[in-house]
């Protein structure tokens, strides 16, 4: 039976349900992509103490989980698949028992596997996320959702047919503080807001780029490649987040975090408006990733702007002692980020805490020797990392098929905005957004930028 046709005829069976249906009933999990961060999200999943210790040790204090990790037993890694070999091989250090693919479609035909964790290059995400759900099983899948905006409406269309349950690893969903921020800003507390702010910064450094080459044993590199266009192998290409081709630049890698958090703190979905310049000015450097990305959205009520630098790390600086901000390096950066500025105090906000800034009581310019009072006390919130909680609800929801709160609806409206980003930036002007039809009104130019067509014979699913 062909590949491209198989999986249009497989079901999700009434063993595989039975086996997933109760509290401590077994959950077959298989790993699509076994690099570094797709090892990390299959072991928490697994959610053994020594995972948890081994790959999220701020996770583990003085030998105990958190409450809320203590995972039911019966979940197994089962099946691993990777194109490099190499990766297969560290992977089955953990899970020694599981079986390995280097084709993810032979491990989606396998009946034994109840869900999968998907944690390739982007450019693969929508393929194997349609075709999954098609085979019948559940999905983890990492951000961001697609590559191209155009993939969001058969991905949904998948999800629900087959009636999946699929959890994106938006991380800040799972998080204490991220909901807190929510209810301060809708309650009023700080006032209006009328502008946010969100930033990544990283030093990606000055690593030349290297010469092509050809593939190494033991990697498939045309099947590496897939639906991306063909090049000749190059051994920097495999740091993938460096290139455009497989991913959509800092925006959508780290951003996309941040959009999602903004999305729920202001309780709102989509942009109306985006504007965006970019600039690649260390041309002699691996990869091909803007150096600075500059982004304005207006969403209703209030103005976005998004900046990111791959030449500095600092970000945002200054914060109070003791406070911890995610990928911190020096006493006082803030590398990533959200600013919530409204008109009694404004909201600093981060993966894994928060700080609010009062306003000042007085009016006008303080005298010599006068105090300014605030309106509201300063306080500061931090909590772990936030990810093996996330991936400790996707084996509940597994189980009990209850709907993700980090579902397919929500990653696809936090995907979709910073990939408008890249499109302004491309067009050079400013773009009205139709959220509803997920185009951009009478703009043939952008709207041709909503897909790139897979490359042959790689086109395994039918987009639009």
């Amino acid at each position: 039976m062909e590949r491209r046709t198989f999986l249009h005829g497989a079901a999700w069976t009434a063993a595989s349900f039975s086996r997933v249906a109760g509290a401590n009933s077994r959950v077959n999990i298989g790993l699509i992509g076994c690099g570094g961060r797709g090892s990390l999200d299959a072991r928490l999943i697994r959610g053994t103490p020594d995972d948890i210790r081994a790959v999220a040790p701020d996770n583990y204090h003085e030998g105990k989980l958190d409450p809320r990790l203590q995972a039911p037993s019966g979940v197994e890694i089962t099946a691993l698949c990777d194109v490099i070999q190499e990766r297969l091989n560290r992977a089955r250090q953990w899970a020694p028992a599981a079986r390995t693919y280097a084709d993810f479609r032979q491990l989606l035909e396998a009946r034994d596997v109840d869900a999968v964790v998907i944690a390739t290059p982007d450019h693969w995400h929508a393929i194997m996320t349609i075709l999954a759900c098609q085979a019948g099983k559940d999905i983890y899948l990492e951000k961001p959702v697609m590559y191209s905006i155009r993939e969001a409406k058969p991905i949904r269309e998948a999800v629900r047919r087959h009636e999946r349950i699929l959890q994106i690893g938006t991380q800040h969903r799972a998080a204490d503080h991220i909901a807190e921020a929510s209810r301060i800003i809708r309650s009023g507390r700080i006032g209006e807001v009328y502008f946010v702010r969100v930033w990544n910064y990283l030093n990606m450094g000055k690593r030349r780029p290297q010469p092509d080459a050809p593939a190494p044993p033991g990697l498939d590199w045309d099947f590496w490649l897939g639906p991306a266009p063909k090049v000749p192998f190059n051994p920097d290409r495999l740091s993938y987040r460096n290139f455009m081709a497989y991913t959509n630049g800092l925006i959508s890698d780290y951003g996309m975090h941040r959009f999602d958090s903004v999305h729920q703190i202001m309780g709102v979905d989509a942009p109306l408006t985006v504007s965006s310049s970019w600039g690649r000015f260390q041309t002699v450097r691996m990869g091909d990733l803007p150096d600075i990305h500059q982004a304005t959205y207006e969403y209703p009520g209030f103005i976005l702007s998004y900046e990111c630098c791959t030449v500095n790390s600092h970000g945002l600086g200054g914060r109070a002692a003791g406070m911890r901000y995610y990928g911190a390096r020096g006493p006082e950066d803030r590398p990533h980020g959200m600013a919530f500025y409204g008109t009694e105090a404004a909201l600093f906000v981060d993966r894994i805490g928060m700080e609010l800034y009062p306003e000042p009581k007085a009016e006008g310019v303080a005298r010599r020797g006068q105090v300014w009072e605030p309106r509201m006390k300063k306080f500061q919130m931090n909590e772990d990392e936030p990810t093996p909680l996330h991936c400790r609800i996707f084996v509940d929801n597994v189980r009990s098929r209850k709907k993700p709160f980090a579902d397919i609806d929500v990653g696809c409206r936090s995907t979709i905005a910073p990939l408008l980003g890249n499109i302004a930036a491309r067009t050079g002007r400013k773009l009205k957004w139709d959220a509803a039809g997920e185009n951009f009104p009478g703009d043939a130019e952008a709207n041709a930028l909503l897909f790139r067509p897979y490359r042959k014979p790689w086109d395994l699913v039918r987009i639009g």
